[in-house]
């Protein structure tokens, strides 16, 4: 039942762009992005304990690596292999701190990655050669075997025409399949069960032969990785990138993600991560039909769409601390087993009576004594 489950749900997210306009199908791939990042950071913060800020800087290495090692100026090198090197990239950054990160722990491993930040924020609004400084770079469309993910050539699918959005919404699907392929993976392996004891006592796990530096290292090198991989994603869903979007406030939407979906949960992670992502773009489309939200562009001094959005879901991460702290994750799990006890419990047989038997004929009769 799990598998068909499953493939009932391929088959409908493979089905959806035939079907849905383009605001929808954005709203798909940013969220496949942020689920990408989410699940990365969930493996860091969540499984092994490493409290991360800095996640939007190896989200910016990835982004900006791509647009760089592409483009022009830049090597120009074939979009496959840009990609490709641009999650490598991130990883690379991620194992020049990872001494850091094999070292420190807890409030101080956060402080260090907050100074990540902000170093990269001003790295990219200087380096203009590389980033375009303040107003960013246009990214250029991926290509595999000669199959372009973007607008310029025409192709029709059963008669539906596919742009950039229907075509991106594949490679999504796939990327974030292999994101939860190899994560899964990683928790229910040896490494998975090694970071998780890292993160109940790390006494207890270096008594049992873990090696404790190396392997924070490892998920902080990991984590770097699967965040470069959603800065591509995300710069090839922009379609140019700009350095203000990768500041402090996308770290903390993706703590937010995390806390929201349940720690150390990929169905947690990527649960949160469509929240958080889609919810501040329903706001601002519908802006002016929910009460006490104005739309985009007003001045009439009520609540924007994005300051709804994050108010609301900042209110969403009080309410799981106090009455879920595992999440929507755990909260789907729970009511999937009462669901089921429910379903299992014996019915009574119909037309069936249970009698009580009175006390007279519930006691035991007393033998007579010989």
């Amino acid at each position: 039942m799990r598998l068909g489950g499953a493939l009932a749900a391929v088959a409908v997210l493979c089905a959806l762009p035939f079907y849905l306009d383009a605001f929808w199908l954005r709203i798909g791939l940013f969220s496949m992005a942020a689920a990408v990042g989410a699940v990365g950071l969930g493996l860091l913060s969540g499984t092994a304990g490493q409290l991360s800020l800095g996640h939007a800087f190896f989200l910016a290495v990835g982004a900006y690596g791509y647009v760089w090692l592409a483009g022009e100026p830049g090597p120009g090198l074939p979009t496959s292999v840009a990609a490709v090197l641009a999650v490598l990239l991130a990883g690379a950054a991620g194992g020049l701190f990872s001494p850091v990160a094999g070292r420190v722990r807890g409030v101080y491993l956060g402080v260090a990655t907050l100074a990540l930040v902000f170093l990269g924020h001003h790295v990219l609004l200087t380096a203009d050669s590389v980033t375009g400084g303040f107003n960013g770079r246009s990214v250029p469309p991926l290509e595999l075997g000669g199959f372009s993910f973007s607008a310029d050539s025409e192709l029709t699918v059963l008669g539906v025409p596919f742009g950039a959005e229907e075509r991106l919404w594949y490679l999504g699907l796939a990327l974030f399949a292999v994101t939860w392929y190899t994560a899964r993976g990683l928790l229910r392996g040896r490494p998975g069960r090694a970071l998780v004891a890292l993160r109940d006592s790390e006494t207890a796990a270096a008594v049992m032969g873990v090696d404790v530096a190396r392997h924070r290292a490892a998920a902080f090198v990991v984590s770097s990785m699967y965040a470069g991989l959603a800065g591509v994603l995300l710069a090839l869903a922009f379609r140019r990138v700009v350095p203000d979007y990768f500041g402090l406030v996308l770290s903390i939407d993706y703590l937010a993600m995390i806390v929201i979906g349940g720690l150390g949960s990929v169905a947690g992670a990527t649960a949160g991560a469509v929240f958080v992502t889609a919810l501040p773009l329903l706001m601002t489309r519908y802006a002016d039909q929910l009460p006490l939200v104005a739309a985009p562009g007003t001045t009439d001094g009520t609540v924007g769409p994005t300051e709804a959005a994050r108010y609301l879901y900042g209110a969403a991460i009080v309410l799981i601390l106090l009455f879920a702290p595992d999440g929507l994750h755990g909260l789907a799990r729970r009511l999937r087993t009462r669901l089921r006890r429910t379903r299992d419990a014996p019915a009574p047989a119909s037309g069936a009576t249970v009698s009580t038997p009175s006390p007279a004929s519930a006691a035991r009769a007393k033998e007579p004594t010989p």
